[in-house]
């Protein structure tokens, strides 16, 4: 997409820059331009609105809070990330959504764009770069507390079909660890949600299918079995259950 750099100012002194330079000729700091959360033009990062739309940037403040990370046990801050809030851990990257804003941002186009726009891990974690997938050793399994209720949280695998396995409180919210949020969105962006729903769509025909399939081999069973106070069968009822069974 094409932009206007003439509109673009350097977040730090307000100088007018080209897009393209990598440091602010006034004041030489550094500059990287990511994608507006809303318009998807070109902004500079560290910017508080997007000078083409006038949307809010990406990432806003933080605010520490005390609600304690289910992965590390240390506090976490509370992050604004385009129009979605939630709860990151400063020391670890994981980061905690309530049930509603995650609802919301799996539907959210703005939302996911925000997302995919920003780093949302700590700094210097390994794995950090958003266009790449993170990777964890393997280790035994940690079913982690519920920052809201204190119970130990299922482990999901999200959408059944996406690989990325997040720790979940059915109505209190989603933990993810590092890197999570970046893959789950990227999922969605791919088609992830619509191939889930097919898959389901598809098992379901499939368990009717044998359901019919077992409810008719049982049929022909019983029909055969010799059953002195049952109806007796005759040869064309055998045919016709035989035939249905083949369909």
């Amino acid at each position: 997409m094409s932009t206007d750099a003439g509109a673009l100012h350097c977040p730090n002194c307000g100088s007018p820059v080209s897009a393209g330079v990598r440091a602010c000729p006034y004041c030489h700091a550094e500059l990287a331009t990511v994608s507006c959360p809303s318009c998807f033009a070109l902004m500079f990062a560290g910017s508080a609105y997007c000078p083409h739309c006038g949307a809010a940037a990406a990432r806003l403040g933080t605010e520490n809070t005390k609600t304690a990370c289910p992965g590390c046990r240390k506090d976490m801050r509370r992050v604004q990330v385009g129009p979605t809030s939630l709860l990151e851990c400063s020391a670890c990257g994981g980061v905690w959504v309530d049930a509603p804003t995650f609802e919301r941002l799996c539907a959210d186009r703005e939302a996911q764009a925000a997302v995919l726009n920003v780093r949302a891990e700590a700094p210097g974690a390994p794995g950090s770069d958003p266009g790449r997938p993170v990777t964890h050793p393997i280790e035994t399994v940690r079913y982690r507390p519920c920052p809201s209720c204190g119970r130990l949280m299922n482990r999901v695998n999200f959408a059944k079909i996406s690989g990325t396995v997040v720790d979940v409180c059915k109505g209190h919210g989603t933990f993810l660890d590092s890197g999570e949020l970046h893959q789950i969105v990227t999922f969605i962006h791919d088609g992830g949600l619509e191939r889930s729903r097919q898959r389901q769509i598809d098992d379901v025909k499939q368990a009717e299918s044998d359901l019919r399939a077992a409810e008719l081999s049982r049929s022909v069973r019983e029909a055969m079995l010799p059953d002195p106070s049952a109806q007796r069968w005759t040869g064309p009822d055998i045919f016709e259950l035989l035939r249905r069974l083949r369909e």
